[in-house]
């Protein structure tokens, strides 16, 4: 609670002042009040008990000096401030596009296979996002919308988990997963429309080229991240042998890097190289340091005024005060 004239409570310091000339005025009475009966012997009359309306007599100023001191403090015009906050979130858009072809079995990130570091390391960034809109993208020989811009990142969690290799036609098309995800963009009406691909290989299927898909994105204002994943010099990717179980084999995959690079510039964005689980871990968070959510802050005051709640009791005090001095505390010249 706050007063929006407090210079009025400066007249409060009048009260004690007043008090204190009421208790002056009271024992100088009783000084000189038996000079004035020269015929009298009131020594009587004083022995006598007084009366409960006689105790009470001191109440009557206590009222009027409490009405007083609720009168100023309606007129320094106390008040109830409450404060209010209203964000207004500028979200993004994200769409995650992830390569599911067959090279991402292979085991080259500390004992885990491609996909499975990068399946875990995009749960990580699915959870540090707040107020996003974002999507997941699966392609390999052919694309797929696996689910749609959301902002239920638990269920998208649950979906991304449930990814497998093999779910779609084997190979790697670039432009098609580009497009794809374009196409979930384009009726966006988010001010930052953002696409994080990430792969391990070339493109060599689909009808769309990477490039053509990049000029797309690039016109509708879509912004692409590109991360090529893979240690160079090849990977072993197990499989599976009738006879012996599992066994693995040494296969060469081609990162076209000079083609993501070209995506990330056409679209204003960036390309990354991950070469193992921490450097890949450092991408995500690299992006999601530059794809902040904005967000505005409106702080707006009301004022309730609180001076009827002193007026109205002052009032009364003053009536009470005014009723009893006149009925049962009136005092007989």
């Amino acid at each position: 609670m706050g007063f929006k004239t407090p210079l009025f409570l400066t007249l409060l310091i009048v009260l004690p002042v007043l008090g204190g000339y009421l208790w002056w005025m009271r024992r100088g009475r009783r000084a000189i009040a038996p000079m004035r009966m020269n015929f009298s012997d009131i020594g009587a009359m004083q022995q006598l008990p007084k009366t409960v309306a006689v105790k009470a007599l001191p109440l009557l100023k206590v009222l009027r000096l409490s009405a007083v001191a609720l009168l100023i403090c309606a007129l320094a015009q106390p008040q109830l401030s409450q404060s209010r906050e209203q964000k207004f979130y500028e979200g993004i858009d994200i769409l995650l596009v992830l390569d599911i072809s067959e090279s991402m079995r292979a085991e080259d990130f500390q004992n885990a296979n491609r996909i499975q570091t990068a399946k875990t390391v995009i749960t990580d960034f699915l959870e540090n996002r707040k107020n996003d809109r974002i999507g997941l993208v699966v392609f390999s020989g052919e694309s797929f919308t696996l689910c749609p811009l959301t902002l239920d990142y638990p269920i998208l969690i649950e979906l991304l988990r449930e990814v497998k290799i093999g779910q779609l036609a084997d190979g790697t098309a670039i432009g098609d997963a580009i497009a794809t995800a374009t196409h979930r963009l384009r009726t966006s009406d988010a001010k930052s429309k953002i696409v994080i691909l990430l792969t391990d290989g070339e493109n060599n299927a689909g009808t769309i080229q990477p490039n053509a898909a990049a000029e797309l994105a690039a016109s509708l204002g879509i912004k692409v991240y590109t991360i090529g994943m893979g240690k160079e010099g090849g990977a072993l990717i197990p499989y599976e042998d009738t006879t012996f179980g599992k066994r693995y084999r040494e296969v060469l995959t081609y990162l076209d890097e000079d083609t993501l690079t070209q995506i990330a510039g056409m679209t204003r964005g960036r390309y990354f190289r991950a070469t193992d689980t921490q450097s890949l871990t450092n991408i995500y968070a690299e992006i999601d340091r530059f794809e902040k959510t904005k967000f505005e802050v409106v702080t707006s005051v009301d004022y309730k005024a609180l001076a009827p709640y002193f007026l109205m009791p002052a009032v009364l005090l003053l009536g009470l005060e005014m009723l009893l001095s006149n009925t049962v505390l009136r005092k007989i010249p």
